[in-house]
């Protein structure tokens, strides 16, 4: 149950993060440039935080180091250009919604790469909580629903294919972020190691796509301010309290956890924004709860 909860928590963490994420974006309108300083910004930071431990790094197996790639270059870095990329190509709430289909994969990667065991009663109820996930993003699906006259048009159009493709690749990717995660967690890395490993990779991988922004470290002093708050928020403490807590729990269980992060979102929304929480939200709230104490409780 701890490391259910610190999932949780950390999901809370990247909740608040988008009360700076979200203005910084609309200022910026470039969301490579903040995900680029933010692994730039903790690859810096992790390195010098561990230091010590780096050593372990020098003679590393493949397999390993592929773990890494797929963790931060696939996971932390691609996957989230690549679901930002989508919105280009797709209506905003569709890509929303097909998102929410992650765990199912997650869970797939974890008994195929991990061979954890998925139980019958397992899926079943992993079912409830996505449906809870569903409908406290209920309003993206409404907004899907309204263009129901012209369905065609917004799921099948000439540029269809290309955010299809990216919004699997994104799902994948974080998918396999988790499933590797764990791995690596397995494979007896500490986890001041596989946060520098994930964002180091990750910054690699951002590295050629920086050569063709002519908008880097052109940015005023408080732009910079806010993107390393993030950093420490959703970053540093976030992540740290998602690895502490993929640590005490399969990935499978982990993947629910992640499912809290819209809950957390809303109920920041409602705190900070002054958002309304309407009963089609709330429902889904305990039904996601309801879902994932019952699989706590029964350990399936």
């Amino acid at each position: 149950m701890i490391g259910f909860l610190l999932i949780v928590a950390a999901c809370a963490f990247w909740a608040l993060d988008t009360l700076i994420r979200y203005p910084l974006s609309h200022l910026l309108q470039n969301s490579f440039v903040i995900v680029f300083y933010e692994h730039m910004f903790l690859s810096l930071l992790l390195l010098a935080i561990s230091f010590k431990s780096l050593r372990r790094f020098k003679n590393i197996k493949l397999n390993h180091f592929m773990s890494f790639f797929i963790v931060g270059g696939i996971g932390s870095a691609l996957a989230t250009l690549a679901f930002t990329k989508a919105f280009s190509f797709l209506n905003p709430s569709l890509v929303i919604i097909l998102q929410k289909f992650q765990p199912l994969f997650a869970i797939m990667m974890a008994s195929y790469i991990l061979n954890e065991k998925i139980q019958k009663e397992f899926i079943g109820w992993a079912i409830v909580c996505l449906v809870g996930a569903f409908l406290i993003s209920y309003q993206d699906i409404v907004l899907v629903v309204r263009e129901f006259t012209n369905i065609k048009q917004l799921i099948f159009h000439e540029r269809s294919f290309q955010g299809y493709m990216l919004v699997l690749f994104s799902v994948l990717g974080w998918a396999a972020a988790t499933v590797y995660g764990k791995k690596l967690v397995n494979l007896g890395y500490g986890d001041d190691l596989i946060l520098t490993g994930r964002f180091l990779t990750g910054f690699l991988c951002l590295l050629p796509f920086a050569f063709f922004e002519t908008t880097l470290f052109t940015h005023d002093v408080d732009i910079y301010a806010k993107i390393s708050l993030m950093v420490l928020v959703s970053g540093l403490l976030a992540m740290y309290l998602y690895y502490q807590g993929l640590r005490r729990i399969p990935a499978r269980l982990c993947t629910l956890a992640e499912m809290f992060f819209p809950l957390m979102a809303v109920i920041v929304n409602w705190i900070f924004l002054g958002a309304s929480l309407s009963i089609v939200q709330i429902s889904g709230a305990i039904i996601l709860v309801a879902g994932s104490l019952i699989i706590q409780i029964k350990q399936y």
